[in-house]
């Protein structure tokens, strides 16, 4: 709270432009509904993480997960290998990794890419890890949207069931329990932390939950089909490439706006 205060209208700024276009998308009939909203998700909160976790909530098929993921991290790759250098062309202070820390907590998608970005400013100036520090924050910041979005896009899908096909499906059903895991996870890091446990002791659970994720973005990988992916692409591509270059624009804007920049 007291670290992502700062960040916070970029964030919010970022996450509803990037859903609005993904809307605007879908309602013109460019897009398919799933795919919009996985991309919207993904391009504005944090990336595979969001994909993987409202995918089950509005109940897309494999083909789309995967289509969703790809344009995610094609962007991301762009960003991790570009915005280091957009940095240095707009002026980002290179004694100081706060400002460029924040840009790429809330300009780049996925976590990993951000760690990549942010490592990147860090080496380049020998700043340590300051960079890195604060994207990292700002990035965990902005991925708490994935509950209130995981929520609305739940609620809308049980309306949407109610009054279409007349079958009634319960809250519970649908319901993105991950988000009561995570919560109780918190809590206990939190307390275990307060009461003196030592932060090596959570390691593990960090790298078995790294392990999980692969595995499972390995099996949605081996149930795909490549050529009808390849063939689906063009739209979903020019979709996510709109979301990065106005989440990027935004944000930039705004820092310059708040003094960050």
């Amino acid at each position: 709270l007291k670290t992502g205060r700062q960040s916070l209208p970029i964030i919010l700024s970022t996450i509803s432009t990037s859903l609005i276009i993904a809307y605007l998308a879908y309602k013109s009939g460019l897009i398919k509904g799933h795919i919009a909203t996985l991309v919207g998700v993904g391009s504005s909160i944090c990336g595979s993480s969001a994909i993987a976790a409202a995918a089950p909530v509005i109940d897309a098929d494999e083909d789309e997960i995967a289509q969703a993921i790809s344009v995610i991290f094609f962007f991301n790759i762009l960003a991790a290998i570009l915005f280091p250098s957009l940095g240095r062309m707009i002026g980002f202070s290179t004694t100081d990794g706060h400002a460029f820390g924040i840009f790429a907590g809330s300009a780049v998608n996925d976590t990993s890419s951000v760690t990549a970005c942010a490592s990147t400013w860090d080496t380049m100036y020998n700043l340590g890890s300051q960079t890195l520090d604060k994207a990292v924050t700002v990035k965990l910041t902005r991925t708490l949207a994935i509950i209130p979005i995981c929520l609305g896009l739940a609620f809308i899908r049980m309306r949407n069931a109610n009054q279409e096909d007349n079958k009634k499906i319960s809250i519970i059903q649908i319901f993105p329990f991950f988000i009561i895991y995570f919560i109780l996870a918190s809590l206990i890091t939190t307390i275990a932390l307060a009461k003196g446990v030592n932060i090596e002791f959570f390691k593990p659970f960090k790298y078995l939950s790294k392990f999980f994720i692969v595995m499972a973005m390995s099996a949605i990988g081996f149930n795909s089909d490549i050529v009808k992916l390849l063939k689906s692409e063009a739209r979903p591509l020019a979709l996510g490439g709109v979301c990065f270059i106005a989440i990027t624009s935004i944000t930039l804007i705004l820092q310059k706006v708040l003094g960050i920049l």
